[in-house]
Order: structure tokens, then C-alpha cells, then sequence
């Protein structure tokens, strides 16, 4: 399909009811909460929560290394326990931000303090984590390389705090929280045998595992859990890691793995624009002729949760990488970066095809509340591949066009068509991407293109 005929599929309609309507959705939440309330004490026994069922953990960062560790379970919808984890099937459902808020609030977060490196605090002679299958900390690394939700009864030393943690870019938000006493297992979890195989090697780098689990079928998502509880590495480098850097750690780690295996494969041959909406974000990728390079533009609306003062310019940052990668954290952008990164290798390794990729992120003030890097991941794949755009992030009317691509005669030709779409001029876009700046695509872009 020609460029400009993509586009015009593309032309947004009037946004104010539907930015109207998207807030008044944010008070849903409050109501979720009292709700939440009700059904912990219909499902508290004394001081414990009984028929617990957890499908995912959530490891804390303050006071790191001695942090919080819990358990997440849903309150009164335990049969519906993996409905709560945070998977690329959230897209596939059509989940808006209320949807995932509610999801996400409606997790009873158990939790205690442990050290990094070994359960208890109190004493030097205690296991490492490595050895840890028992206690607190071990119930909790037993729901992380579990294949379904965890059976558990957990013992509460206090009623929780309801207050929503609204969460970051990165990480999604979180609902109430407790203290736990203890927790138990009521039944035996089943392990998949390729984790076994991880945790039984000693020796095996933490990369390494990460990336055998993702060639033997296991998402980003699985692969998380499983570090962020201490499961992965050499014997004396398990540790236990902080959910918000496990996410990224993991988006990195399968990301250079994937730019490996395209590095050597013939470039894509033609201009190709794909686009996405979800959640009050529009992604736009453009692939173009070449050897492997990558940047991430991001432009956040005045108003959004991050660009908060509605008088203030669109915030613009990007990050960049060229074939060989980079060697330092990407700050600006952080784990949007890795997220977006990854989701563009997997479709390139998928053609066996490799390219130079500009991806555009524009956040609206639709996107009111953070609800993690994953809708980030599971948008620019779904470009791709095609599938629903949600319940608050397709807008009404417009057909979408996510599987699909317009095509260009130049790169060039390409950003400067997309700049008319966009909350910022193509000079000042020029002026922070240096992709959009630089990149000249001419008959030496082909060479070796078949």
C-alpha cells in the first residue's frame, strides 16, 4: 500500500469525547478498591487468607538488598487467578486501563523483607537463595517457575493498605499491600522441565538460561519471574532482583540474542511504515534498507501523567543504538527502549531479514495512568502481526491497520510524509533523532539486499 494512502486509513478522529470518557473511567477504580475490601474480608479466616491462589510475584526495590518480596493473589476470583498475570494476552483481550488498573488492584501483594542474597537478614549462616526452597521466600520462587497459578494459604500479620501504587513506565501499577507472616503450598506446582534443566545447572550464566528458556517457547514474561526470584545464573550469582529491572534485564538480554541471529542476514529491500494505537500511545515503525541500526523516539503530550502541565511543549527524547549495540543503559528512554527494541528484532529474525528501524512513540493525554512497558512490547509486535487494538486504545470508527505497512520510495520521504501526523515539527525531529537525521537512503542502502 502507497504511504500516503496508509496514512490517510490513519487520519485521527475527534478526541475530546474520548479523552472525556477515559477519565471519568478513572473513577472506577475507587469503587474497585471498596470492592477489593469487601471480598479480603469474606476471604480472611482469622489472620490468614485462605484458598489463595497466586500467579505471579512482585520483588520490591526499596532499601535494596534488603527488600520486599511477595506473592500476588486475587481476592475472590482465585478461579480466574491467571486472568491477573501480566501477559501479551492482555493486548490480545482488548484490556483498556481500566481493565489492567483493576486487574492489577485486585492483586493482594503478600509480602516480607529478605536479603538479596539469602531469606533472612538476621544471620550470615543462613542458605543463599540459591538454596532457598522453603519459608517465605521459597513459596515465592516455587509460584515464579510454576507453570499455572500457585495453590497457597498465607498468614497476614496486619489488614492491608489499600492504596494504589500507581507504578512507572516500566513496572505495572500495584494494588493493596501486606505484611505476611508466612505462606504455604496446598499443592505440589508442576515445574516445565526446561526451567529444571536451568536451575539444576550451577554453572550456567544467567544470559545463557534466559536465552535457552526463550528458544524452548517461553515469553518475556515467564523469563521474568523466574530471574527476579533468584532462579537463573552461576550458583554464587542468583540473587534475588527487583521486578522493575528483571523486566528490562530480560528485553535486553533476548534482544541482543535476537540481534545476533539477524546480523549476517540479507536487508530488507523497500521502505516499509507500520503503525499501531493502543491506550492513548501511537507507535509508528519505520524500516528501511540497511544493516541493523535502531532508535526510539518518544513524544509525550502536555497534560499526559508525564508531561503533566498542560502549558509546557510535547516532551522529546529518544535513544539510540548502532550494529554492534550499545555498552550503557539507555536512561532517557529506559525500558520503553528495550521493549520496543525487542519487539522489532523478533519480527526481523521472523523474515530472517535485517534493517534500520526508526520507532516513533507518541503518548496522548488519553494514556492516563502507567500501566507498564509490556503494552509497549505488545503493540509494536501486534503492528506487526495484526490483532485488536483494545477497549480505550483503538479509536472509534477507525479500522485498523496493525499487520499491514505503507510503503516509501526513502526513508527521508517516509519520516517527513509522518511528520504532518505528529505532535512535533520534522525539524525538530531532525534536531533530536539522529536516525531522522542522518540516515541517507540511497542505491548503497541495497547493497546486498535480496
Amino acid at each position: 500500500m502507497r504511504l500516503d494512502d496508509y496514512i490517510e486509513e490513519l487520519e485521527p478522529d475527534e478526541e475530546a469525547e474520548r479523552r472525556r470518557l477515559a477519565k471519568e473511567k478513572s473513577y472506577a477504580i475507587t469503587d474497585h478498591l471498596a470492592e477489593f475490601e469487601r471480598r479480603f474480608d469474606d476471604a480472611t479466616s482469622g489472620d490468614s487468607l485462605v484458598g489463595s491462589t497466586a500467579p505471579s510475584i512482585f520483588v520490591g526495590r526499596s532499601n535494596y538488598p534488603d527488600i520486599p518480596v511477595g506473592v500476588l493473589s486475587p481476592v475472590g476470583d482465585e478461579d480466574a487467578a491467571e486472568e491477573y498475570a501480566t501477559d501479551g494476552e492482555w493486548y490480545q483481550q482488548g484490556y483498556g486501563i481500566t481493565d489492567v488498573l483493576q486487574r492489577r488492584t485486585g492483586l493482594l501483594n503478600s509480602n516480607k523483607r529478605a536479603n538479596v542474597d539469602s531469606p533472612s537478614i538476621a544471620s550470615r549462616l543462613t542458605p543463599s537463595v540459591h538454596d532457598t526452597w522453603d519459608g517465605f521466600v521459597g513459596v515465592q520462587r516455587e509460584v515464579a517457575i510454576a507453570d499455572r497459578p500457585v495453590d497457597l494459604e498465607i498468614g497476614l500479620e496486619e489488614t492491608p493498605d489499600l492504596g494504589l501504587d500507581a507504578g512507572t513506565d516500566v513496572a505495572t501499577p500495584r494494588g493493596p499491600r501486606a505484611n505476611a507472616r508466612n505462606a504455604e503450598l496446598r499443592e505440589n506446582p508442576y515445574v516445565p522441565k526446561p526451567v529444571e534443566k536451568t536451575l539444576a545447572d550451577d554453572d550456567w550464566q544467567a544470559q545463557g538460561a534466559m536465552t535457552y528458556l526463550y528458544r524452548r517457547g517461553f515469553d518475556v514474561y515467564d523469563i521474568n519471574s523466574i530471574l527476579s526470584a533468584g532462579a537463573l545464573g552461576e550458583t554464587d550469582q542468583r540473587r534475588l532482583v527487583p521486578t522493575r529491572w528483571s523486566i528490562t534485564a530480560v528485553d535486553d538480554t533476548i534482544g541482543q540474542f535476537l540481534r545476533g541471529r539477524i546480523r549476517n542476514e540479507p536487508s530488507i529491500d523497500e521502505v516499509q511504515v507500520w503503525a499501531n494505537e493502543y491506550m492513548g500511545n501511537r507507535y509508528w515503525i519505520v524500516l528501511a534498507p540497511g544493516t541493523w541500526e535502531f532508535e526510539l523516539v518518544e513524544m509525550k503530550a502536555p497534560g499526559s501523567i508525564w508531561n503533566p502541565n498542560p502549558e509546557d511543549d510535547v516532551w522529546l527524547q529518544s535513544a539510540s543504538e548502532g550494529y554492534d549495540g550499545r555498552s550503557s543503559y539507555v536512561e532517557e528512554t529506559a525500558g520503553a527502549y528495550y521493549a520496543a527494541r525487542l519487539a522489532v528484532l523478533e519480527h526481523l529474525e521472523s523474515i530472517g531479514r535485517q534493517a534500520k528501524c526508526l520507532v516513533l512513540r507518541e503518548v496522548s493525554d488519553d494514556y492516563w495512568a502507567p500501566v507498564g512497558v509490556w503494552q509497549v512490547r505488545e503493540s509494536i509486535r501486534n503492528a506487526f502481526e495484526g490483532a485488536p487494538g483494545g477497549a480505550d486504545g483503538a479509536v472509534e470508527g477507525r479500522e485498523s491497520l496493525a499487520g499491514e505497512y505503507g510503503e516509501a520510495e526513502t526513508f527521508h520521504e517516509a519520516v517527513a510524509e509522518l511528520s504532518k501526523q505528529l505532535p512535533v515539527s520534522y525539524a525538530r525531529l531532525q534536531r533530536k533523532s539522529e536516525l531522522a537525521a542522518g540516515l541517507q537512503t540511497d542505491l548503497s542502502s541495497f547493497a546486498g539486499a535480496e
